[in-house]
């Protein structure tokens, strides 16, 4: 039997999709094999722009949706911090594999390792309104460029001499066997976005034959699953978009879930940070109210209404 895989076009996106289409293989025997379907979606052809001039959140994943509801695809492969708090009446978010490095990855060309090392005045390119105003927040001085476009192509822009320093996630760059070149920067000096190295594997269930449901479900790791679900109610109880910047990220340590969030103004001159924490053996239920209680409390502490980046 074959399952029709839809993802982006873009290198790391089909190498998330192959292992995906390589473990329903493996997991099924060999009964069950995936044909990857690569979309150019709308956030593909942005080069220069914003998402916030383009359409927001979801432009990344809202062609191979449409696939997925229309029967074009079985099942779709997602970046998780590319998927909207609300996704398509009748999909799932079946599986979550497990999370690779969470980490952003802090990259340059003359050997600096660091943010806080870079000189005074330095251009750092990124499209991220997360990151810059993270940047901003760390480095008020720098000036920020966007730099849009998949991870090769701004490797190259950054070879091209248009920025001093880049960031990249550490999971995509691993996946790519490209580590090598970033320096990770500890989410305890940028918390990274919500499902930051996470993969998930949405469907509509209803359409499928439930030994594909159950098979598709094996793919899910449970302690993967449980982040996912507090990082994306911190998400959805602060309405996360593209417009505003924030980070949040769950992670289990010293036999504890732990949680920290956080929010910024857009120039970075001011952020809302929280943390919480969950027993080692908190539900699903309890994690998404981890996160979502974190939202809650940044939402009160900034006074109800979030900062937001306006359309250039």
């Amino acid at each position: 039997m074959k399952l029709k895989i839809g993802t982006r076009g873009s290198p790391l996106a089909l190498v998330q999709a192959r292992q995906v289409a390589a473990d329903i293989e493996r997991l099924s025997g060999g009964d069950v094999v995936g044909e990857i379907v690569a979309f150019t979606t709308g956030g593909d052809k942005l080069t220069t722009e914003r998402l916030i001039n383009a359409g927001g959140k979801g432009l990344f994943t809202r062609e191979i949706d449409a696939a997925v509801d229309d029967g074009r695809c079985d099942l779709a492969v997602h970046s998780l911090k590319d998927v909207p708090g609300a996704i398509p009446d009748g999909q799932e978010l079946l599986a979550y594999p497990k999370r690779e490095d969470p980490r952003d990855g802090f990259i340059t060309v003359n050997g600096i390792k660091k943010l806080a090392d870079l000189p005074r005045g330095a251009t750092v390119g990124t499209a991220s309104l997360r990151r810059e105003s993270q940047t901003l927040a760390l480095r008020p001085d720098l000036n920020i460029v966007t730099f849009r476009g998949n991870v090769q192509t701004r490797l190259k822009k950054l070879e091209d001499g248009l920025a001093d320093a880049t960031y990249l996630a550490m999971a995509g760059l691993t996946r790519l066997d490209m580590a090598h070149l970033a320096s990770p920067v500890p989410v305890e000096t940028m918390i990274p976005a919500a499902g930051q190295g996470i993969i998930t594997i949405a469907a509509r269930p209803d359409d499928l034959d439930a030994d594909i449901v159950a098979l598709l479900r094996k793919l899910d790791d449970p302690m993967t699953r449980l982040a996912a679900t507090a990082e994306r109610a911190f998400l959805i109880e602060l309405d996360g978009s593209c417009r505003t910047a924030m980070g949040g990220h769950a992670y289990f340590h010293d036999d504890l879930w732990k949680f920290s969030g956080e929010v910024l103004r857009p120039d970075g001159s001011q952020r809302w940070v929280e943390h919480g924490i969950a027993q080692a053996d908190a539900s699903e239920d309890e994690l998404a109210e981890l996160g979502r209680a974190a939202g809650q409390r940044i939402r009160a502490a900034a006074g109800g209404d979030l900062p937001a980046f306006e359309d250039d």
